[in-house]
């Protein structure tokens, strides 16, 4: 298959559309973030890249916690909203109704079907972005999300970003059983 050459790009998928959320002047704040990840299993952690002069990162900085919502689907205007607008200019601590967990600056969205707070352990800074490095001290999950105990994907409906052509997705079709089907191979 014949390959084009595209240059240096962020052309990995799916990106998670997520909100990230702290307190900024004492108020909860949430920006929208897509390069976020899991970082490690043990301690449970994840990163997330946020552009210095954000408004959430003096925040983070500020409290050393914040918070990591997945967005369903059904909430990408909310979702867009966030990112269109700095809590420097609007208070986007109305936007969704909040609660709050373990972590007293770690504002959390009730509409999300998963919370995660997280506690800032390392930054690294990458030129445009800071890299955030988060344990994970407590999940939340809705419980109409979860099948046998466990998060089911398909009920969160996880809101999914595309940078090229700037949309808002989610997920699709199972296509194979991961850590099983790959055995084949060999047989």
């Amino acid at each position: 298959m014949k390959k084009t050459m595209l240059g240096a790009d962020t052309l990995l998928y799916p990106m998670p559309a997520v909100l990230v959320g702290t307190k900024v002047d004492e108020k909860p704040n949430f920006m929208t973030a897509a390069w976020c990840g899991i970082a490690a299993s043990k301690p449970p952690a994840l990163s997330v890249s946020i552009r210095k002069e954000r408004h959430t990162f003096r925040g983070i900085m500020e409290h050393k916690v914040f918070s990591i919502n997945v967005a369903s689907a059904g909430l990408a205007r909310k979702v867009d909203y966030c990112g269109i607008y700095s809590g420097r200019k609007r208070d986007k601590s109305q936007v969704f109704k909040v609660f709050y967990g373990v972590l007293e600056a770690a504002p959390l969205v009730e509409e999300c079907p998963v919370n995660l707070a997280c506690r800032m352990i390392h930054t690294l800074d990458l030129g445009s972005h800071t890299l955030i490095v988060g344990e994970i001290v407590e999940s939340y999950v809705n419980e109409d999300c979860l099948s046998n105990g466990k998060p089911d994907p398909v009920k969160i409906d996880p809101l999914i970003y595309t940078t090229i052509t700037q949309e808002y997705r989610r997920l699709g079709d199972v296509v194979a059983r991961a850590f099983h089907d790959g055995k084949t191979l060999q047989e």
